[in-house]
């Protein structure tokens, strides 16, 4: 059975595919350290107290979540319905702590922009 012009077109060369591949990968990259570093540069203006909240916030977080609402599976019994509210409520705890965060310390990256050569 011989291969007709149209049916190879049909085929994906796996060179260009992963060419394409590539490339898509090292422009999400770029944007993520672009963004970071824009995130980098916006914080060298604000205060030390603000610089300190965040980590102090950082820290009391984890607290809250690593040792204080740990505590619910443990007076509970360790029972599977005692690790399955820790485990809804830890997700409603970060998701909370997440929005808090973003309110209180988000950094505006706006005004940053890179020339692109």
């Amino acid at each position: 059975m011989e291969e007709s012009p149209e049916d190879a077109d049909l085929f994906i060369d796996k060179q260009q595919e992963s060419e394409a591949a590539f490339w898509r990968i090292k422009k999400a990259i770029d944007d993520w350290r672009d963004n970071r570093i824009k995130r980098v540069m916006a914080q060298e203006g604000e205060g030390v107290f603000r610089t300190l909240g965040r980590v102090l916030y950082i820290i009391s977080c984890i607290i809250f979540n690593g040792l204080i609402l740990i505590e619910l599976p443990i007076y509970m019994g360790r029972s599977a319905a005692a690790w399955t509210i820790y485990i809804l409520l830890l997700i409603f705890a970060v998701r909370l702590q997440y929005e808090y965060y973003k309110k209180w310390f988000e950094v505006d990256i706006s005004q940053i922009e890179f020339e692109n050569p």
